[in-house]
């Protein structure tokens, strides 16, 4: 009630001021009625509250200026990678054997790509080549960028292009190409979509081929595009071109003689390595069964594995010179030294030692000839153990290798101190100790060059390596005749002879272990071979890994593939012939070792 009356007395007294011509601004009805101290504090919070503004605006402007900087540019200042390109692997010739082609990855913003029309984004996933549902996955993302394909086909990308599809955008980088596909595959290796080598020497010399990357600083829009270039930040370095030691040539050859055996002996996998005597270059190296480096959708372990160098096996009758050498060059024994294998077995500590045969009264070249192994078990226990094996690590068995090969493994060899009597009798022919292929292949070199043993090589040698020397050039010519013996109509490897050439080598056969034992049925086939013999060019080594049928020994399936190999490597390399033997002989029941190595 008092309120509606104090406000009619203010109208009453407006309208007696109007009545008296008193000004509008001037009306009692305007007073404010505020105490002093509200409008102070009012006008304090203002001037309080743009204090703060301007420390903040000093604050920004000075004291986070960096800071605020490097935010900004984080929004929309970018640098580009720019790939090196990966350096060629060729063979020594200058064939290519791997080269990168330049393709483009393929990535989007996925909400602005899915405001497309519905055909656009049906006719990229055509050109993609994968579903549409699949792509619609990839789009179905918070993120705000996402790879769709990697390393795409240039006209691919441009038939992309024409589509003009907003969010879409591609990236430059690089696709590894392999001219040789499978027949070069385990040498040269593969790379990932990272370009990144994953095997062979692609893994080996990952840093040298890869090169140093470039980059540059650019701006770009909210879409991603590019609004301005800021100029090069580093320049790429490319990769380094590698020349490998390897003569495609021969690695067809090789590759091939592998392929036919291993379908025509029915086996499980095979391999074949081929040295140069003179430089230790690495001139083949070929693998059954293999695959395509070029796609590997259907890439399986057995595909992958690289035999020849990560498979150790029991060496057998192939080690039989070696021990033969060791007791020439200690002068324990000489060429024409007998012994007595009647009556076609011995006992060891309880232990019976076989050989296919009685082959009676032999001499030392004879005992090679025929592979007994009575006969070299007689000559082993006339050599120290500790001296059999400083030979083998001479030799390289047992001990890491230096090949310049990933995944080489060492095979084994156990410490001297730890041999018992049948052991050391069982390695004399080959058992109890584990080596790899390419290991055998080069200790063959102590016969091949005079008695001294040089590195391998998978690059090409500019100079000839110097050789440690194993045994004496009289002992390396000696255990060449008989090695020369072994391939001939009365040897075991008669099968690996090469109509015009003179060919010599050592037949093998060892049991596989299956679960801790020695298998009956499955088994490895191996010859060691150099040819010619009058001036030694090659040594070829070649394995038939679980051969099923009649033909299981390294003299029926082994040597016969190194044959084929020997021949066509010989003619292919221009190597005179050395032989006026044209008409080879292979008796009907040529001379077998058994399958336990004998």
């Amino acid at each position: 009630m008092n309120w509606n009356a104090n406000r009619a007395d203010r109208r009453s007294t407006a309208r007696v001021a109007a009545s008296k011509g008193v000004a509008f601004s001037k009306s009692p009805v305007l007073a404010v009625n505020v105490p002093n101290w509200r409008s102070r504090l009012v006008l304090f919070v203002l001037f309080a509250a743009f204090a703060v503004l301007a420390a903040k605006a000093l604050w920004l402007q000075g004291m986070s200026s960096q800071f605020l900087q490097k935010q900004g540019k984080s929004r929309y200042e970018r640098t580009l990678e720019l790939p090196a390109t990966r350096g060629k692997i060729t063979d020594r010739n200058g064939a290519v054997l791997a080269s990168s082609l330049p393709v483009k990855a393929v990535w989007a913003i996925p909400e602005d790509l899915l405001n497309n029309p519905p055909e656009k984004i049906t006719a990229l996933a055509r050109l993609l080549e994968m579903p549409e549902s699949e792509l619609r996955r990839k789009l179905d993302s918070d993120r705000t960028f996402v790879y769709l394909k990697r390393q795409v086909e240039m006209p691919v990308i441009a038939e992309i292009e024409k589509l003009k599809i907003e969010g879409l955008d591609t990236r430059k980088e690089y696709k590894r190409f392999y001219p040789q596909g499978e027949v070069m595959t385990h040498l040269v290796g593969f790379t990932n979509v990272e370009d990144v080598g994953q095997e062979g020497i692609e893994l080996f010399h990952q840093k040298a081929l890869m090169g140093v990357p470039g980059s540059r600083r650019v701006i770009k829009d909210r879409l991603g595009h590019i609004a301005e270039d800021l100029g090069m930040f580093r320049e790429p370095h490319q990769g380094k071109d590698l020349t490998l030691s390897v003569d495609s040539k021969l690695q067809y050859i090789a590759f091939t003689s592998v392929k036919n055996a291993v379908e025509k002996f029915n086996a499980q996998a095979g391999g074949a390595v081929v040295l140069d005597v003179e430089t230790g270059e690495v001139l083949a190296m070929a693998n059954y069964p293999t695959y395509n480096p070029n796609d590997r959708s259907k890439l399986t372990g057995a595909q992958l594995r690289n035999r020849v160098i990560t498979d150790t096996f029991e060496p057998g009758s192939t080690i039989k010179p070696v021990t033969v050498a060791l007791g020439l060059e200690t002068r324990r024994i000489t060429p024409d030294t007998v012994f007595d294998l009647n009556p076609g077995y011995m006992v060891v500590t309880g232990k019976r030692i076989r050989d296919t045969h009685n082959y009676g009264v032999r001499n030392v070249g004879g005992i090679i000839q025929k592979s007994s192994n009575i006969g070299v078990v007689k000559i082993s226990q006339m050599i120290p153990a500790q001296e059999m094996w400083e030979m083998y690590t001479k030799l390289g068995y047992g001990q890491a290798p230096r090949f310049g090969f990933p995944g080489a493994t060492a095979g084994r060899v156990r410490p001297w101190k730890s041999w018992k009597p049948i052991e050391y009798a069982n390695m004399a022919f080959g058992h109890g100790l584990s080596v790899s292929l390419l290991q055998m292949a080069r200790s063959y070199m102590i016969f091949a060059r005079n008695g001294d043993i040089i590195p391998l090589s998978f690059l090409k040698m500019d100079e000839k390596p110097v050789g440690q020397q194993v045994i004496s050039p009289k002992t390396a010519a000696q255990v060449r005749t008989m090695l020369e013996s072994v391939v001939s109509p009365e040897g075991t490897a008669s099968k690996a002879q090469v109509p015009g050439y003179r060919i010599g080598g050592k037949t093998g056969t060892a049991e596989k272990i299956v679960n801790g034992r020695y298998s009956r049925t499955d088994n490895i086939g191996y010859f060691v071979g150099i040819a010619p013999m009058s001036k030694p060019r090659f040594i070829i080594a070649v394995m038939i890994d679980n051969p099923r049928g009649a033909l299981r020994t390294g003299g029926s399936v082994a040597a016969p593939t190194a044959a084929d190999l020997a021949a066509n490597a010989l003619r292919a390399a221009n190597v005179p012939p050395d032989s006026s033997i044209t008409d080879i002989i292979i008796p009907e029941e040529p001379v077998e070792e058994s399958i336990d190595g004998a």
